[in-house]
């Protein structure tokens, strides 16, 4: 590998307030010395990253899909631009 060209590549703690959960992982993204840290299980110190969907939280996953009036949408569509009686 060339030296001095790949990002680098740190442990990060990954946290989504809406679902209250947090996971550790490694990842390129840039975090300096500034950024908020958070106290880990192992005792040591991370960068913290919120985000606003995850796993834990996005409806595909926890199976909390919403259900979408189709048929509303149909009929008001048809009084709007359908052929006049």
């Amino acid at each position: 590998m060339k030296k001095q060209i790949h990002p680098s590549y740190t442990p990060v703690v990954f946290r989504d307030r809406s679902a209250g959960t947090s996971f550790l992982t490694r990842s390129t993204l840039a975090v300096g010395p500034e950024s908020p840290r958070i106290e880990w299980t192992d005792g040591q110190s991370y960068p913290v990253v919120d985000v606003q969907i995850s796993s834990a939280s996005h409806p595909f996953w926890t199976g909390r899909s919403r259900t979408i009036d189709t048929e509303g949408r149909v009929e008001k569509f048809n009084r709007r631009y359908g052929k006049k009686q």
